[in-house]
């Protein structure tokens, strides 16, 4: 078996000359790459589209190769740029223009809970992540679903939440770790359960399947008020 030539792996022809070249490159492109995220007017990740995010993902690739390649000029893929970004401005303005291309390039806000319940299992996603959107709800000092009355998911990844009024907090699924690991199939004490997979609730003395999304994965359900 031939010996690994550690200078090929990680240096191969590269020498003074062609790292400062790298460098050159690698900065020209990243002020390009800068400059045109910010003549789209967006502030953060978290604002992005899906259509912005293959757009970030088509700018990579255009300034990924000027960047190490010596063979490929900045030029050519300066003017990659140039046409993303008019693209952008076109179906941009066409989404202004026109209700369905926004809704096509942005998507729509979907409810993801609607009065202490979760509305996805009778919208199909089967893609929502609970654990993750558990992390959001606690980062709200949400205890359980019941002091939820709304939870909406953007079209930007973020979640907007509307509060119950203490007087109106319900029994709800636990969203803390501890408390929503207790769950099982077993009913050992009558009480208000909540199911694990729609949130659900019903007082319970035997195990039972949930009548709303007939799933039989019970956990104890809270009422506490929230703490802001």
């Amino acid at each position: 078996m031939a010996a690994i030539n550690w200078q090929d792996v990680f240096l191969l022809d590269l020498n003074w000359s062609l790292t400062l070249e790298i460098t050159v490159r690698t900065f020209i492109m990243f002020v390009l790459v800068m400059v045109f995220l910010r003549s789209t007017g967006k502030k953060g990740v978290r604002q992005l589209s899906i259509f912005e995010v293959a757009i970030i993902i088509a700018l990579g690739s255009a300034a990924g190769d000027p960047m190490l390649n010596s063979e490929s000029a900045i030029l050519p893929s300066l003017l990659v740029f140039v046409v993303i970004l008019i693209t952008y401005r076109l179906i941009t303005y066409l989404a202004a223009k026109n209700q369905k291309v926004e809704n096509i390039l942005e998507g729509v806000p979907m409810y993801i809970i609607e009065n202490g319940k979760f509305t996805l299992s009778e919208e199909g996603d089967g893609n929502f992540a609970k654990d993750e959107f558990f992390a959001e709800i606690r980062a709200q000092n949400i205890e359980h679903l019941g002091q939820v009355k709304a939870a909406v998911l953007e079209t930007n990844g973020q979640v907007s939440f509307l509060f119950c009024e203490d007087q109106d907090v319900g029994y709800g699924l636990p969203v803390f770790p501890k408390e929503y690991a207790k769950k099982s199939k077993n009913i050992v004490a009558p009480k208000v359960y909540a199911c694990t997979h729609c949130g659900n609730t019903a007082e319970l003395s035997a195990p039972a399947h949930c009548k709303r999304c007939s799933k039989d994965e019970w956990v104890a359900a809270c009422n506490s008020k929230r703490v802001s």
